[in-house]
């Protein structure tokens, strides 16, 4: 693995994760096809030129030293760091990733910062020795192994990611569920009610469209689909006790 310096590390965001996030990654191996986000803003920004470039990530190895210098300034301000962003604190088979994540992790916690992760790797068990405030999350748009191998081609496959998340809620730690972003059927023929039913055990959901893809807009009624999946989301989390929320622009006129 290719390593890299900073020269800062936290920084606010507006997103619903947390106040506060981090990257100590820059690049993601996963592959996403869905188009991916960070890939587009990181290309726009000039921290890469290619999809392979992104492709091969890069671990920023000064990242505790970092946080060791942030904290005490900022740690009267912050609610709560999310991790990741713009990669994936978990990425599948990347153990030097993951190592460095949980001490990420254990440090904020240490400063008393609880923490939030979303990955679509495998969460440790380990994590349920840390803070009992942290939040573990896996994004899950499917249950099809078939639609994975196409759009997330490097990442854990469904089952398993399912498996590690349940293990973390029965250990005792809150445990959260990201539909984002969840395709139109042109793009796969699946049965909502069939993810919600794997998750039943969690926490929250967090619920999303699907962007930055030609295939959606070209589905003819593709905004009473997603007015009609957020919809449904919301009744399953109502009939089951489960907090959520709607990304925005999910839900339109």
């Amino acid at each position: 693995m290719k390593y890299i310096k900073r020269n800062t590390l936290l920084y606010k965001t507006e997103v619903e994760y947390g106040d506060y996030t981090l990257n100590h990654v820059q690049g993601c191996a996963h592959g996403c096809k869905y188009p991916c986000y960070a890939m587009q803003m990181a290309k726009r920004f000039g921290k890469v030129k290619t999809y392979e470039d992104w492709c091969n990530p890069k671990l920023v190895e000064n990242a505790l030293e970092i946080l060791d210098k942030e904290i005490p300034k900022l740690k009267n301000k912050i609610k709560s760091v999310h991790l990741c962003f713009t990669t994936d604190p978990f990425m599948y088979e990347y153990d030097e990733v993951s190592d460095m994540s949980i001490k990420i992790i254990r440090k904020l916690n240490d400063n008393g910062i609880k923490c939030s992760v979303l990955t679509k790797g495998i969460l440790p068990i380990e994590l349920a020795e840390l803070s009992n405030k942290n939040e573990y999350g896996i994004t899950l748009v499917s249950l099809s192994e078939e639609f994975r191998n196409e759009f997330e081609p490097k990442t854990a496959n469904f089952h398993d990611r399912i498996q590690a998340l349940q293990e973390l809620h029965d250990a005792g730690c809150y445990t959260w569920v990201s539909i984002e972003p969840y395709p139109t059927p042109n793009i796969i023929e699946q049965d909502l009610n069939e993810i919600l039913d794997a998750v039943r055990f969690v926490d929250k959901i967090i619920f999303g469209r699907m962007h930055y893809n030609k295939l959606i807009t070209q589905y003819n009624g593709y905004k009473e689909f997603f007015n009609k999946c957020a919809n449904r989301v919301i009744e399953f989390c109502k009939d089951n006790g489960t907090a959520y929320h709607i990304k925005n622009g999910t839900i339109t006129k």
